[in-house]
């Protein structure tokens, strides 16, 4: 009898690729950004590592959040988006990343619990 384990649509590692204007997710790391209105964009220089925490418009409205921080994002069925070409500078030097020719870049992520938010490691390139 054969060991079929049947493969799912759903992707099982949350990834992110990061460009010179933008940062996608794949649609695994697309579902904690489901309610978002808006998302904050965190670095940590020091830990190589950027952080995605999702913003509801409720969160907005009751001036949690200054609007000097708040960022778009786009999300479709099987991924999202967020554009901040000067966040993404920051990121091409503190990496060295050359984004020349188009080139991007996939990373891991992984949703913390504590700090709600979407940790991309840096260090944990994905080829």
């Amino acid at each position: 009898m054969a060991n079929f384990v049947w493969a799912s649509k759903k992707p099982l590692d949350d990834i992110a690729t990061i460009c010179e204007s933008n940062i996608t997710l794949n649609k695994a790391a697309t579902g904690y950004f489901a309610n978002a209105y808006v998302v904050l964009l965190g670095l940590d220089r020091d830990n190589k590592s950027i952080a995605i925490k999702p913003i509801t418009k409720e969160e907005i409205n009751l001036g949690y959040v200054s609007p000097e921080q708040q960022h778009n994002i786009t999300i479709k069925s099987s991924y999202s988006r967020i554009c901040n070409k000067l966040f993404l500078k920051e990121i091409a030097k503190l990496m060295e990343l050359d984004f020349s020719n188009n080139n991007c870049f996939k990373y891991r992520a992984v949703w913390d619990g504590k700090e709600k938010a979407l940790i991309i490691d840096l260090k944990k390139s994905e080829g």
